[in-house]
């Protein structure tokens, strides 16, 4: 086992370096703009010559979503990484996984859309995420890191919740989180499962059939509505479990707090400023970070917003997470939205000054 170790480093370049270090046996991605420094440190560090880690970059990320499909099929801790029109393409490949119960962690860098849009920063796939994307009644669990550091604690974060339900895992950052530079302490090394402890973790998976158990058969098809609605029903249970026992969420300055930004991700990390700004001017505001996209931190965010003047959702994007905020806190506390498009990130100034001007208009 190694020491910790301290490094400057790019988000992108932590969560490679800590998939090395979590033990994932099987990377497979494809570049695009702004994720592709997590190919290429996986290809420098050659990984496959020390820990026995595959990285292979696929044709396509429909290939990437599919060899996910099979090496998780096979109960193994594999993972892809893309940027949000690569995350498209695979959508087809995660509700197939979350269909069949097949566990893997997928990483989204997200960019500005719809379309190719552009390679600047963007939080407009947090709708793809958390509705679940592709076709039928399913969930992905979502974590959306706000440094650097989250980048790499999550890996094994999220390959530990996908095991742990027999579910996809997504790791939803942005080209901010991926591009800039911080402090991180890596993960210390743990070793790749062998193959006789992943048989007994993961009893499910196809290691092979032996004469003690009928074949392991793993798909997301059933002809028969009854079986498959029994099948949806399993699932539907299993998320309300993990929406009970999985939610995650970070608050600054809300204890004496009269009004509340709500944010995640970088958003978090500028509203974070925000705060300190507002209260510079007299304005006793509040950070509420949701940490799960999905779960989302409901409960939590209800009874922190009791008795607020406004709760102002900051996000880059023209307005998604702030549905589930008004879903979480219905009529008793007005809620507004502040965000930028394009790639363009919002400077904590705009967002403090949006709150003032809503709380004007409030008449508070």
């Amino acid at each position: 086992m190694m020491e910790q170790e301290v490094t400057l480093m790019k988000g992108n370049e932590a969560l490679a370096r800590a998939a090395i270090r979590c033990g994932v046996d099987g990377f497979f991605g494809y570049p695009i703009t702004p994720q592709t420094e997590i190919i290429e440190t996986l290809s420098a560090l050659k990984p496959w010559e020390t820990t026995g880690m595959v990285v292979v970059q696929a044709e396509s990320e429909v290939a990437s979503i599919n060899m996910l499909y099979g090496g998780g099929g096979a109960g193994k801790r594999v993972m892809t990484t893309s940027s949000s029109p690569g995350v498209a393409l695979m959508q087809e490949g995660i509700a197939y996984m979350a269909g069949a119960e097949v566990p893997g962690v997928i990483v989204n860098v997200q960019r500005g859309g719809p379309g190719l849009g552009t390679i600047q920063p963007s939080q407009s796939d947090y709708f793809q995420a958390t509705r679940g994307g592709g076709n039928g009644d399913y969930n992905v669990i979502v974590l959306a890191p706000a440094s650097v550091q989250e980048m790499a604690d999550f890996v094994d974060l999220a390959f530990t919740l996908a095991f742990r339900y027999r579910n996809p895992a997504m790791i939803l950052s942005d080209g901010v989180i991926g591009q800039m530079m911080e402090k991180v302490v890596l993960p210390p090394f743990k070793p790749r499962r062998t193959d006789e402890e992943v048989i007994k973790e993961c009893p499910w998976a196809t290691t092979g059939r032996t004469k003690n158990r009928k074949p392991n058969i793993i798909t997301s098809l059933e002809l028969k509505p009854e079986v498959m609605e029994q099948r949806n029903l399993h699932l539907q249970a299993k998320y309300r479990e993990i929406g009970e026992k999985e939610v995650r969420f970070e608050t600054e300055h809300c204890e004496d707090a009269d009004c509340l930004i709500v944010a995640f991700g970088s958003a978090a990390r500028i509203a974070e400023k925000s705060v300190e700004l507002a209260r510079e001017e007299g304005i006793k505001a509040g950070l509420f970070r949701p940490i799960t996209l999905w779960p989302f931190p409901s409960k939590a965010l209800a009874e922190m917003a009791k008795g607020k003047r406004h709760i102002l959702v900051a996000e880059i994007n023209a307005g998604q997470m702030i549905q589930d905020v008004r879903l979480a806190v219905g009529n008793e506390v007005p809620v507004s939205h502040f965000g930028r498009l394009g790639g363009i990130v919002p400077d904590p100034t705009e967002i403090v000054e949006e709150l003032k001007a809503k709380l004007e208009e409030n008449g508070k």
